[in-house]
């Protein structure tokens, strides 16, 4: 009988070695196969030659784990690796519901797309945050529309995920109004595309002005709260240090 390999679900980052973790680059370097969607394979590929690799569809998800175990059920080490973190919007959970304890999962963490974002454009994020995705392939639509009022109401800063596709235009429009009814049209929000690749992008504008700038799939929208302000052209969301401390 085979002895079972181990199956590494890798948090790769925005792409690039300098961004990806110690962990997140060994796992991938002692895995026999590794395994993900074809796009972020290509972003990692030119630093494993030789190493035998399988290009995923974006919606083959679950088709993508049952191979991954079957693999490993093989005596096969598989690395299933995602952009940013795996458990973030990523493969971790799927994995692990599919595995159901049958071989060794271990999750490597992985910079988000949010942390990618946030320090390209400064600080936004140092206070209470949440994510949200406007994607409705998976979750209901009145649902999401639901989670962003009570994020705006909570005045937490709002970083948004997959805000904008070829068929699905119209959801950043309404997220926007929803935020415009418990933040000020001067509120600051930062927009940046393929954070931390090579065609990387970004703008710091307002929440009033973000829907003249361009918006897609690859595209995290942070949007500040009521305390975030711009200095130095570098969107900040502070602490709170200077009720604290005097510097």
């Amino acid at each position: 009988m085979n002895k079972t390999g181990k199956i590494y679900v890798v948090g790769i980052g925005p792409g690039k070695k300098a961004d990806m973790t110690f962990r997140a680059y060994e796992a991938m370097e002692k895995s026999d196969i590794i395994i993900g969607y074809k796009t972020y394979m290509d972003l990692i590929k030119e630093y494993y030659p030789g190493k035998e690799m399988k290009n995923s569809q974006m919606t083959k998800e679950v088709d993508r784990c049952i191979n991954v175990l079957k693999l490993a059920k093989e005596g096969k080490n598989v690395a299933l690796i995602s952009s940013g973190d795996a458990g973030v919007y990523g493969m971790a959970g799927i994995m692990l519901e599919i595995a159901d304890g049958e071989v060794e999962v271990e999750i490597i963490p992985g910079v988000t797309a949010t942390n990618a974002a946030a320090a390209i454009v400064g600080a936004p994020v140092m206070h209470d945050y949440v994510t949200i995705s406007l994607s409705n392939l998976l979750t209901d639509w009145e649902l999401i529309k639901k989670r962003l009022e009570l994020a705006a109401q909570g005045d937490f800063v709002v970083s948004i995920y997959n805000p904008k596709s070829r068929g699905r235009v119209t959801q950043i429009e309404e997220a926007r109004e929803i935020m415009l009814k418990y933040k000020p049209k001067t509120t600051p929000v930062a927009i940046v595309r393929n954070a931390g690749r090579e065609d990387e992008e970004h703008v710091v504008t307002t929440l009033d002005e973000m829907l003249n700038h361009e918006i897609n799939m690859l595209t995290i929208v942070i949007i500040g709260n009521a305390n975030t302000f711009i200095k130095d052209g570098k969107m900040i969301t502070p602490r709170g240090y200077s009720n604290k401390y005097e510097y």
